[in-house]
């Protein structure tokens, strides 16, 4: 085996020796052979137009050295040296900087050497500019034509509400002419004191309902959301409600009318009932069956009530007389009476903030508090902890129920905000309940541009806040100097 034949025969890294022939050889470590391939594609693309332009200053100076012979100065011999590369130089860089002003397409053939390597790269990059400019051209072709096909309005406004841009619907739903109305205050077209504070917050899970001033009958769903690069601009998406505006109107008043026609007679059945039960001519065996009838009517009464209450909150979107309201004050109340419900069977807890006081209605906002504390009463054993707080933190007013209770089933969370919808059905009839007071609780707070929070685990109680805006929030020491004042 030679020295070649020991190189083929021996592993990278190693020394081999042929026996017969005596001889060794060092077998250094190997690069694939794709690689070491591109590498010397890539040393001889460099070094044959490296070498070109070295042609057009060592020919000149190659010729230059008879007349060094001949008694030339030096100087003069560099600069006939180098002239010719200079000139050649200067011309194929005007001439790039003059296709690339006029936005002129570089095509073959390009010139050799190094300027031929850069002019192949700028026309590499042109080729790759056009693709990609012609894949953005048809992606905002296919993004108008989705566009315009949403029967939903879409509008893009600036970080002013200024217009930029409007698909066909928003002209028919919003009465928008577009273009015309480029650059025009959005507000201008759809007048309503809360549009520059919905579109300032960018929540696209908070709608607002407005009636467009072309055509009152209709009925909007205004939604905005941030958009863009720096997410300065908003996208405002408008949805025609019309029919379940009315429909939902429709329900509302069949509600509201059927609780009042239903009030009455229930009351005057319960004091029949009431009266009969008590009578000292009742038969003993008819006591217990008008006991039950009173206990399922007077449960009509309260569903009837809290369907009312319902129906009123429905009506408007936020309270008619708002007030400062001394929620300390009221919560200390709600845990005397659901003290009172517990009878002692609950170790129940408040942790209040004295001087934190809300902007809102006082009815609306006992109701919604007691709501929540007397469900935890009522829907939680015998010996469960019960922790109510009321403070401010960084999101603003917040009011917080908390119990170590069996917990709620992650799959019914998302609906215990219905009418109606119970989790133990038979339990929560058991405990007294409508299936409507968080039904009511979520409209106080919507009212009140608050949201309800939900969490639980199963084994582990559960956890119920509200947490308001914070311009909601009022101290009671700078109300007290400015009524003494």
């Amino acid at each position: 085996m030679s020295a070649g034949c020991a190189r083929r025969s021996s592993p990278p890294g190693t020394t081999a020796c042929c026996r017969p022939c005596a001889a060794s050889a060092t077998v250094s470590p190997t690069r694939p052979e794709s690689l070491s391939t591109k590498a010397d594609s890539q040393r001889e693309g460099i070094a044959r137009p490296l070498a070109f332009e070295l042609s057009f200053i060592l020919l000149p100076a190659a010729a230059g050295v008879p007349l060094a012979l001949l008694g030339l100065h030096p100087l003069w011999i560099c600069i006939l040296a180098i002239a010719p590369a200079l000139a050649r130089n200067f011309h194929y860089l005007f001439k790039l900087s003059q296709l690339i002003r006029r936005q002129h397409r570089l095509a073959p053939p390009f010139p050799r050497g190094l300027w031929g390597e850069i002019y192949r790269s700028v026309a590499r990059y042109q080729q790759r500019s056009r693709k990609s400019r012609k894949r953005q051209i048809r992606f905002t072709r296919r993004f108008r034509e989705a566009a315009n096909a949403v029967p939903d309005a879409l509008v893009i406004l600036d970080k002013h509400h200024r217009i930029e841009w409007a698909n066909p619907a928003a002209v028919k739903l919003m009465n928008l002419c577009w273009p015309d109305d480029d650059g025009r205050l959005f507000t201008d077209i759809l007048a309503n004191p809360g549009l520059d504070a919905l579109i300032d917050a960018g929540d696209y899970t908070r709608p607002m309902e407005v009636a467009p001033e072309h055509n009152r009958a209709m009925m909007l769903s205004l939604r905005s959301t941030p958009f863009g690069e720096r997410k300065r601009q908003r996208l405002v998406v408008g949805r025609d409600i019309t029919k379940l505006y009315h429909l939902n109107m429709i329900r509302r008043d069949f509600v509201a009318n059927a609780s009042h026609e239903l009030r009455t007679p229930l009351t005057v059945i319960s004091g029949f009932l009431e009266s009969l039960e008590d009578a000292p001519s009742t038969p003993v065996t008819h006591r217990r069956p008008l006991t039950l009838m009173r206990n399922q009517t007077d449960r009509m009464c309260s569903i009837i009530e809290d369907l009312l209450t319902l129906s009123r909150l429905e009506m408007n979107d936020r309270p008619e007389e708002q007030e400062s309201v001394d929620i300390p004050d009221e919560i200390h109340l709600i845990v005397q009476e659901a003290q009172a419900l517990s009878g002692g069977r609950h170790a129940i807890s408040a942790a209040v903030d004295e001087d934190l006081l809300l902007l809102g209605s006082q009815p609306e906002l006992r109701s919604a508090f007691s709501n929540l504390v007397f469900n935890a009463v009522k829907h939680t054993p015998a010996g469960a902890r019960i922790d109510i707080r009321w403070h401010n933190d960084d999101t603003g007013p917040r009011f917080t129920v908390e119990d170590d209770g069996p917990g709620i089933p992650p799959e019914h969370l998302p609906r215990l905000t219905e009418r109606f919808y119970r989790v133990d059905r038979a339990r929560s009839r058991e405990s007294g309940g409508t299936g409507l007071g968080l039904a009511i609780v979520k409209h106080v707070l919507n009212r009140h541009e608050a949201r309800l929070s939900i969490s639980s685990e199963l084994g582990r109680g559960a956890i119920f806040s509200c947490t308001f805006l914070e311009h909601r929030a009022l101290v009671r020491r700078e109300i007290d100097i400015s009524a003494t004042g």
